[in-house]
């Protein structure tokens, strides 16, 4: 897995050096190249976004199965797997769009714990035979030695550099050194150097404040997300607010300064994006755009089934000839047509004069 994360970190290593090489600060370098990362995943955050969304209204109607079906489990079962395909609801459906944050969180660790490899792409050998021949000095191979000696490399590189470009054999070219150089004064942010580790410093470096704010950061990120998409505060869902930031915090209090820094921005511009991915896929916007296909679907649905409409039926041309079109017939009915009838105002007045008379 290592080598996985080291060659993410490489490849985040050269969007962090490109936004160093602009700001020349590692802290702005690191806001810089967060921004980029949540323009590249926000694909996966709208996914996100909308799983969330069709999760609330499918806990819904699962809850009203459950109330319909409270004495009949095997029925309340069979009407939720129903109400599932029927939904497209998948249990891992939001595992990738989750799993991403992390694989990029796993990838700036590793670009700032291998600086010199995945962040100014020095040959690993070169490092591998710097780190060896500083581990043989007495007064230095404690402190280079250990997971972080890329790091220490970097931070003390004007105490080191006499080791590592003097001498017959110099370990970095000048090129190399001059990048080391300009890399190691740019750590410094609002006076905290990003390349300490809070545990590891002192209550007068002020570097506890990464862990404070991860911490405080993550509990209003997902106190705020929560609201926004209208779910309630019930049951473990408190725990997970306070246990996650508190992961989060030691984490943060036990890696170098500027993964934790990373990690507030990252909150901060997340809090940001899901105020943006609400105003368009907000759960009450999905739903209305749900029944919409919906509509849509059944009257295509209902267009394909259309009735056909029968001919017109001619009762006077279909009818059976039973001889009244004969020639007697015939001018008989034109007889009586042609003898105009009495109207029954006329003929009472007649009998009303023969009465009088």
């Amino acid at each position: 897995m290592e080598v996985i994360f080291n060659f993410i970190g490489g490849i985040f290593g050269y969007i962090l050096w490109s936004a160093f090489y602009l700001t020349k600060n590692y802290g702005i370098a690191i806001i810089l190249f967060t921004i980029v990362i949540k323009v590249l995943l926000f694909p996966f955050s709208v996914k996100q976004q909308k799983t969330m969304a069709s999760n609330a209204r499918f806990q819904q109607k699962q809850r009203e199965i459950m109330e319909k079906y409270k004495n009949d489990r095997v029925k309340a079962n069979e009407e939720i797997q129903k109400l599932m395909a029927k939904e497209n609801i998948s249990p891992t459906a939001g595992c990738m769009p989750m799993l991403a944050p992390m694989l990029v969180m796993f990838g700036v660790y590793y670009s700032v714990l291998n600086p010199l490899t995945n962040t100014l792409h020095i040959a690993s050998e070169k490092v591998s035979t710097a780190l060896t021949s500083l581990s043989t000095i007495p007064a230095v191979g404690s402190t280079i030695n250990g997971r972080y000696g890329e790091i220490n490399i970097v931070k003390y590189f004007s105490s080191l550099q006499d080791y590592l470009i003097s001498g017959g054999k110099p370990i970095f070219s000048d090129a190399d050194a001059n990048s080391i150089k300009d890399f190691s004064s740019g750590f410094d942010f609002c006076g905290l150097d990003l390349l300490s580790t809070p545990s590891q410093s002192s209550w007068q470096s002020m570097m506890w404040l990464i862990p404070v704010l991860c911490f405080v950061t993550s509990v209003l990120s997902m106190i705020i997300m929560q609201l926004i998409n209208g779910q309630k505060f019930q049951g473990c869902m408190v725990l997970m607010i306070l246990m996650m930031p508190l992961f989060t915090a030691w984490i943060a209090y036990s890696v170098p300064g500027a993964v934790g820094f990373y990690w507030i921005s990252s909150n901060v511009l997340g809090f940001a994006q899901s105020l943006i991915l609400n105003k368009f896929y907000s759960p009450s916007i999905m739903e209305a755009k749900t029944e919409a296909q919906r509509v849509v679907l059944r009257r295509q649905q209902e267009a394909e089934y259309a009735f056909i409409e029968a001919p017109e039926f001619d009762m006077e041309q279909s009818a059976p000839d039973t001889g009244s079109n004969t020639p007697e017939k015939k001018n008989k009915n034109t007889a009586k047509k042609g003898k105009p009838k009495k109207s029954a105002k006329s003929s009472d007045k007649s009998s009303y004069l023969g009465r009088k008379r």
